[in-house]
């Protein structure tokens, strides 16, 4: 693997390699130290929080510091999310305690796969319009389950500068809400470190990773949970994917100093 970085993001530094090692050492004990709490809880019948935890832990790890505004729905939520980074994963697993949507691919991958699914991870297809029915059906049984949901319906990561359209299908499991579901739109902000942060273009992931994990300064991010508002009051799921991109992209635009954003 390549440590050159690109001329756009900060160097990776003579220390940088030691503080991949330290941060990859660190990581792989939070897992041996969580992994058997997790199956005691199970065990005992008890909801387990060690993968919401160890999320965390990986974000601290990482160097991320995380500022919390707004009031977070804890249960019965839909979460909205835009979508920048791998980071985002435990950003918003390790404060919101939530399961994601992911591609169905991801379960498959070595080691991340095998994380996700302990963390209750929804895997869906993106290709596949066949297996929309039983998607959704997932995802109610996900809801159901008392555990917050969180999905990133761009599709895909930006820098943090702009604002994907929204893909609707997913929205079909709250068209109807099951047992009063709320939507929670959520706002990520990096303070404008998007750029040096973000996972876009060609960019592979173990190379982010590379570079995520070397870098020295602070990675702060503002989660901003944004109001939450009631699925049954729209009238299909396009009007649910609007009316949360609308809430994001307004505090996008603040986040961004005014500028707009379509």
């Amino acid at each position: 693997m390549s440590t050159e970085a690109p001329e756009s993001y900060p160097p990776v530094g003579f220390f940088g390699p030691i503080r991949f090692t330290f941060r990859f050492v660190a990581m792989a004990g939070l897992l041996l130290l969580c992994l058997p709490l997790h199956y005691l809880y199970k065990l005992f019948g008890y909801p387990s929080p060690w993968p919401s935890r160890f999320l965390f832990g990986i974000a601290w790890i990482c160097n991320v510091r995380i500022a919390i505004e707004g009031v977070r729905l804890k249960e019965d939520v839909f979460y909205v999310a835009n979508h920048l980074s791998w980071l985002d994963i435990p950003i918003v697993g390790g404060v919101a305690r939530a399961a994601f949507v992911a591609q169905d691919g991801i379960a498959g991958w070595p080691v991340i796969g095998w994380l996700a699914a302990l963390n209750n991870t929804v895997f869906v297809s993106r290709t596949s319009r066949l297996s929309v029915g039983s998607q959704v059906d997932t995802l109610r049984e996900a809801l159901h389950a008392h555990q917050p949901v969180t999905i990133f319906p761009e599709g895909t990561t930006t820098d943090g500068t702009s604002l994907l359209p929204f893909k609707p299908p997913l929205f079909a499991v709250l068209a109807p809400p099951p047992r009063g579901i709320r939507v929670q739109p959520m706002l990520l902000d990096y303070y404008g470190l998007g750029p040096e942060t973000a996972w876009v273009g060609d960019e592979s992931a173990p190379r982010n990773a590379w570079r995520i994990m070397c870098r020295r300064d602070v990675i702060p991010v503002r989660l901003v949970f944004l109001n939450p508002f009631d699925p049954a009051q729209c009238n299909d799921r396009k009007e649910i994917a609007a009316t949360a991109r609308e809430q994001i992209r307004h505090a996008l635009s603040a986040s961004l100093g005014g500028k707009p954003v379509l």
